[in-house]
């Protein structure tokens, strides 16, 4: 419904949102959690089968988008591990791999796929929820800091492997469901009683992957961070973006993440 304008890039695709939702087993053993819980049942086997995914983490949940056009592959490669329903008029109806199997290409081999770098800015960051019906009480705050408080643009050539900080703030608003990620120092402005968070209290860490904008053709750019931090049990809090891709792990972890990455990376070479 928005205008078309100059000002707005939009990508040339539509995109489905599929969440993997437990059957109310307990885990195994201690369990990783947030993205790292579906790196190897799904992101992992998407990622062989050349299928590119957004992944968006919220407080509340994970979610992971794929191309409409997709779907036919997406449906094929998880219905062995997975029950798979769709949502028709409010209620969850069982896919087959037969409702989709009219048109079902068996994809190409995937390429190789490219090792983008990876930077670790020194921002810390709170992962929040609000209570929808204490928004408006921070509804001034949220203005300021989405359009107004901004940093100025990095120098080219600036980046590096260890940036001193990083302009970042997600807002999500999902089925009523409101998820925040800010930097320690812009939670400071806001009520504390207002924002929601783990009973730790705990702190991340950022793990930005990209040097340039990364596109939509790509496949594997989540699961070469999601899967070297799931064998190690490094629980993850992803947000993919029009540009680049965001992990976010806990601060006293970010040592032990960078080392796994960067090993990733010289064994990849």
């Amino acid at each position: 419904e928005l205008p078309p304008s100059e000002f707005m890039q939009v990508a040339d695709s539509t995109w489905l949102v599929l969440s993997v939702v437990s059957n109310g087993r307990a885990p195994s053993g201690c369990q990783a959690t947030g993205v790292t819980k579906i790196a190897r049942s799904v992101i992992a086997p998407l990622a062989e089968h050349h299928v590119s995914v957004l992944m968006l983490s919220t407080y509340q949940t994970d979610f992971i988008l794929v191309r409409e056009r997709d779907l036919p592959v997406v449906i094929h490669t998880l219905a062995g591990e997975f029950d798979i329903y769709k949502e028709e008029s409010g209620e969850c109806v069982l896919v087959t791999c037969d409702d989709v199997s009219n048109g079902f290409l068996k994809p190409k081999q995937a390429a190789s796929p490219t090792l983008h770098p990876v930077q670790s800015p020194q921002t810390r960051f709170c992962v929040l929820a609000v209570a929808p019906d204490t928004l408006p009480a921070i509804a001034t705050m949220l203005m300021d800091v989405l359009f107004y408080s901004h940093s100025p643009p990095r120098e080219a050539g600036a980046s590096n492997e260890d940036l001193d900080s990083i302009t970042f703030f997600s807002f999500s608003l999902i089925e009523g469901y409101i998820s925040i990620v800010m930097d320690a120092d812009t939670q400071k402005r806001f009520p504390s009683d207002l924002l929601l968070t783990s009973s730790t209290g705990e702190l991340w860490r950022m793990v930005r992957i990209g040097g340039q904008p990364l596109g939509f053709d790509e496949c594997g750019i989540v699961a070469q961070i999601a899967e070297p931090l799931a064998a190690a049990d490094i629980s993850a809090y992803y947000i993919s973006t029009f540009n680049f891709d965001h992990a976010l792990v806990p601060e006293e972890g970010i040592t032990e993440v960078i080392q796994l990455l960067q090993q990733r990376q010289e064994s990849g070479r």
